[in-house]
């Protein structure tokens, strides 16, 4: 039998387990069915505790962290709190939490990459990121050996830092323009012969990935939670804790109510915001001016099957718009609260839930669950030397000849013909 099915989220249509699309060109995203209705934890490193509910059939042990949840006390009672869950996605030894690249971004790459190994496929992988997907491939793929081109906005390729002495797996191609231009010229190489495209929002293997920060969540909290609140650039983490918590109300020990889904985008740069609130709230200097561009996505799934707004519809949620100071004063007080930095992006998502507070949009008594996507990462560089990746090959996004720039780069780097 089976581990898993893709379904087709419009037709119902079942499909390979490694499809990325509905064969009868439905604008939908397919979905995970998994043989086993109940989620039985494994006694393996990280991620792979949650192996049951990953579309994969092995696993890659080295480097693999995983989500460590824990109930918040400190941070809680500032903001007047009962039942505050902290989901922390980073490096922090005294809590056990030790993902490398200090983003939950790695709960996407770890299944990715065992993905891709199990179909066979040698191609060179394609990733476009503002920064931290980038480095969270840049992570699995220095331990795997597997030929990566990151096509990173010019801009982000400060983010691109690595505990890896050797990163000759990775070619590294800055672009100048934004996220959205990294994306449309990632997107044209990875159509090419040799190369791999991930699939990105489409590949079922990054969202289940990321539904494991539910999963965590749930099962050391002990129910699925009244409210779930993280910031999102896609918008793909909500869909991914969507999912996930609709599996967990199917195994039947945690609940049968959806968490709702909070939001946070960072203004002016807010284009999932705007959408669900037909409010505009995008700048024509986007991704200028943000508290933390990795946030900001032009062409999030939004309106596809299976998508954000679904998601938003069926969790009966909402997505809050976060001002640079109020993303800054929520950092500053999470942080003092409970001793560990976070990242930029994560700021946005304690904001939201400051602002929640503040409206009464959530009771102190209602179980809250706050997904931290990033932190730790000042902790990691006073314990670990790392190193900033250099650019492989620099290329503009209006030139005309920078598709075939990169492949020569790749080419030379990997010893490929394409």
């Amino acid at each position: 039998m089976e581990k898993y099915t893709a379904t087709c989220l419009h037709c119902g249509e079942r499909h390979d387990p490694y499809s990325l699309s509905c064969r009868n060109g439905d604008d939908a995203l397919l979905r995970t069915i998994y043989s086993s209705s109940r989620l039985n934890c494994a006694d393996l490193p990280g991620i792979w505790r949650y192996r049951e509910w990953l579309p994969v059939r092995g696993m890659i042990e080295e480097g693999s962290g995983r989500t460590v949840t824990y109930k918040s006390t400190a941070f809680a009672s500032a903001l007047g709190l009962e039942d505050l869950w902290i989901a922390f996605n980073g490096y922090w030894p005294e809590k056990d939490a030790r993902m490398m690249t200090c983003t939950f971004k790695d709960l996407e790459s770890f299944p990715t990459m065992q993905r891709l190994r199990e179909l066979g496929d040698t191609g060179v992988m394609v990733v476009a990121s503002a920064g931290n997907t980038a480095r969270a491939f840049s992570h699995v793929c220095s331990i795997t050996g597997q030929p990566l081109l990151l096509v990173v906005p010019e801009g982000s390729a400060h983010r691109l830092w690595t505990t890896h002495e050797d990163t000759s797996a990775v070619c590294l191609a800055t672009v100048e323009g934004d996220y959205f231009d990294a994306i449309s010229l990632a997107g044209r190489i990875a159509s090419m012969d040799g190369f791999v495209n991930e699939g990105g929002a489409r590949n079922v293997a990054r969202r289940d990935g990321m539904g494991t920060v539910m999963l965590d969540a749930v099962l050391t909290a002990g129910s699925l939670p009244d409210h779930y609140f993280q910031a999102v650039g896609s918008g793909t983490g909500g869909i991914s804790a969507w999912e996930a918590s609709i599996r967990l109300i199917g195994d039947g020990r945690f609940g049968s109510k959806l968490p709702r889904l909070h939001l946070a985008q960072n203004i002016p740069c807010a284009p999932l915001y705007s959408l669900w609130h037909g409010k505009d709230a995008v700048s024509t200097s986007c991704p200028g001016e943000m508290y933390d561009d990795v946030l900001f996505n032009r062409k999030p799934p939004y309106g596809t099957r299976g998508g954000v707004r679904d998601a938003l519809e069926a969790t009966r949620g909402t997505i809050y718009a976060i001002s640079n100071d109020e993303a800054s004063g929520a950092q500053s007080l999470f942080e003092a609260e409970e001793n560990i930095d976070i990242n930029p992006a994560a700021a946005v998502a304690v904001a939201a839930l400051v602002q929640a507070v503040r409206k009464g949009s959530v009771l102190p008594e209602d179980r809250i669950v706050l997904n931290i996507t990033g932190g730790g990462q000042k902790r990691l560089m006073q314990d670990l030397p790392v190193r900033l990746m250099k650019p492989s090959v620099r290329v503009s996004a209006n030139d005309p000849n920078a598709e075939r720039t990169i492949i020569t780069t790749v080419q030379s780097m990997f010893g490929v013909r394409i």
